[in-house]
């Protein structure tokens, strides 16, 4: 089992990478949009092999908290090694896990914008693994510290056709006092256009 790989990033991709590593090139298929990966980076990857009769699949993540997950997202009925990919995409660890420990899948919905259906699949599974969740760090998370008001503001944001990372981007950074939906999207849209 492969399980880390240190190297250079030689191509770069929406959910894949090659790292080369000692002169070969491995492409490892990674949540590269929620990673600030650039071309010719050194980087250590926590690695998942998936091995299937006709492949062998590498799943490549920046940290282990991310690799926990991934793999407690396995167990998950009908989630496989590309779905759970496309969930780490889409939702931090931090996101999935207050989601479980919250057994929240609305609240999931909301700020991944994973399939509502997904969301309830996921969230169950992990609310029956709590004593597993990974720990995961406050400050890694896009979600930490959103209140109603910023979540109804990206909300908002989405409806009016901007991708959820980047609604979500500006909002976090917005200063929270006072702040009311209207206020909070019409300095996002400063900010983003």
């Amino acid at each position: 089992m492969i399980r880390t790989l240190t190297g250079t990033i030689k191509d770069l991709g929406e959910d894949w990478l090659v790292l080369e590593v000692n002169g070969v090139g491995y492409l490892v298929a990674s949540p590269t949009l929620t990673n600030s990966f650039t071309l010719e980076q050194k980087v250590t990857l926590q690695t998942y092999l998936a091995v299937r009769e006709t492949a062998l699949d590498l799943y490549g993540f920046v940290d282990s908290t991310e690799l926990q997950m991934f793999e407690l997202l396995l167990g998950v009925p009908k989630v496989g090694p590309k779905s759970a990919l496309v969930i780490m995409t889409q939702a931090t660890p931090t996101l999935l896990s207050e989601s479980a420990h919250k057994n929240d899948a609305v609240y999931l919905h909301k700020l991944s914008g994973i399939g509502k259906k997904t969301c309830e699949n996921v969230v169950r599974y992990l609310n029956s693994k709590l004593e597993n969740l990974p720990t995961t760090s406050a400050s890694s998370d896009m979600t930490d510290g959103l209140n109603q008001v910023q979540t109804d503001a990206i909300d908002a944001l989405v409806s009016l056709g901007y991708d959820l990372n980047t609604a979500r981007e500006a909002i976090k950074n917005m200063p929270e006092e006072g702040a009311t939906v209207n206020t909070l999207v019409t300095q996002a849209l400063k900010q983003i256009n």
